[in-house]
């Protein structure tokens, strides 16, 4: 088998995923829906910190990753945003993920480390604006010089 073949559309699915199960969170926290913030079945009140302003860059930025725009740099935020959660939130708790139920949060933020590192995949709207830059590009490349008289 070529992974040479698939790894696009691999890391496509894997992007896909990770930026829907964010986006998940994210709008169960601001909405409450999905079981609602740490399933309580309510929305957290706005502006609350650090718990709102998370949950809107999970629903924001998660949706950006989730359909491949500016994925590396949302990404990036995202990854932060987890880093941010796990030393802050899970980590006075005890070291490891194990202990302090920081694992979602140690997952999230290597899946979208590993995202802003290899791209978004062939399945994401940046390839298809970077491929049509591109083709416009050669288009005017190729285009033939205009007769002069």
């Amino acid at each position: 088998m070529k992974t040479d073949q698939i790894r696009g559309p691999v890391l496509s699915l894997f992007r896909i995923v990770a930026g829907l199960l964010f986006v998940c969170h994210g709008a169960a926290t601001i909405f409450g829906v999905l079981g609602g913030n740490r399933g309580t079945g309510h929305a957290m009140a706005f502006g609350t910190w650090p718990g709102w302003w998370a949950a809107a860059i999970q629903l924001i930025f998660g949706t950006l990753v989730l359909v491949g725009l500016f994925t590396r740099v949302s990404a990036l935020l995202c990854s932060g945003s987890m880093a941010y959660a796990y030393f802050m939130v899970h980590m006075p708790q005890g070291l490891f993920p194990i202990q302090n139920g920081g694992e979602a949060a140690a997952m999230f933020c290597w899946s979208f480390f590993l995202i802003t590192v290899l791209g978004p995949g062939a399945w994401a709207l940046d390839t298809l604006i970077h491929r049509a830059r591109n083709h416009q590009e050669e288009a005017e490349t190729y285009a033939p010089a205009p007769v002069q008289a």
